[in-house]
């Protein structure tokens, strides 16, 4: 598709109204900079303004400055999510955003890393205070730090929803199983989850856990490597139940 032509305007903090659409498609860094100089810009050509990607971070950084903007929240969501504002301006701006939209930038490939985390920071801070609705709701469209934080927070019912999230990973749900303090409610529903509970190192983990149901962590020995059996072993603070059988399914494999 070709580029939209550029009407010949000698000073765009001068141009007309009805210019300003087709100035705002402009690749000219120099005119988008008097653009927004323009008396006649308001909010809504900012927001179109800001959907362009390829927008560089010294104009968006002087968009972030103009007060008038700024106050608007529309612009502010859309700077904080743009991948070129500047990281402390991003920063700033994400203090004042809703949940949903700190949610929404969490998610962004395109945002950084430190961004994304603050991002998951700040919901990570509301979930206390956030009703059952939100929470299930969170669950199932957070990202993979947020959906483990509801594990380990729970209630249940928001566990087994989070255990479906398609954003959560298994490096995610090891952390989340770290916790000792995690409820036994949570830790069977992990034992018992259909995806979670056939990987290895879940199982190693669910293992390890003090409030694992035995009889379900115990029905994972026969197909754990004798390596992992034995590492298993070592460890001090393993249930002594666990501890008796993984003896015993050494034992049994001697003799086979």
């Amino acid at each position: 598709m070709a580029p939209k032509e550029i009407p010949d305007i000698d000073d765009p903090r001068m141009a007309a109204p009805e210019s300003i659409p087709v100035l705002l498609v402009s690749a000219d860094e120099k005119v988008l900079c008097a653009l927004i100089e323009n008396p006649s810009l308001d909010e809504t050509h900012i927001c179109l303004l800001l959907e362009r990607k390829d927008l560089p971070g010294t104009l968006l950084d002087k968009i972030a400055k103009r007060k008038s903007w700024r106050a608007n929240y529309r612009v502010r969501c859309a700077l904080a999510g743009h991948p070129h504002t500047p990281r402390l301006v991003a920063m700033r701006l994400l203090r004042d955003l809703h949940l949903m939209d700190l949610v929404r930038i969490s998610l962004l490939p395109a945002s950084p890393v430190e961004l994304r985390r603050l991002a998951e920071g700040r919901v990570l801070a509301q979930l206390p205070q956030l009703p059952l609705g939100q929470r299930i709701m969170l669950a199932r469209r957070g990202s993979a730090r947020v959906a483990g934080g509801l594990i380990a927070q729970g209630p249940q019912q928001v566990a087994r929803v989070a255990l479906d999230n398609s954003f959560l990973t298994e490096s995610q749900l090891l952390r989340t199983l770290a916790n000792e303090k995690l409820s036994a409610q949570t830790v069977a529903a992990i034992a018992k989850h259909e995806k979670w509970s056939k990987l290895i190192n879940v199982r190693m983990a669910l293992l390890r856990h003090p409030h694992s149901p035995v009889e379900r962590v115990l029905s994972f020995l026969p197909d754990l490597p004798r390596r992992d059996v034995e590492d298993l072993l070592k460890r001090s603070q393993l249930p002594g139940s666990v501890r008796t059988h993984l003896r015993n399914e050494l034992a049994r494999r001697e003799e086979i």
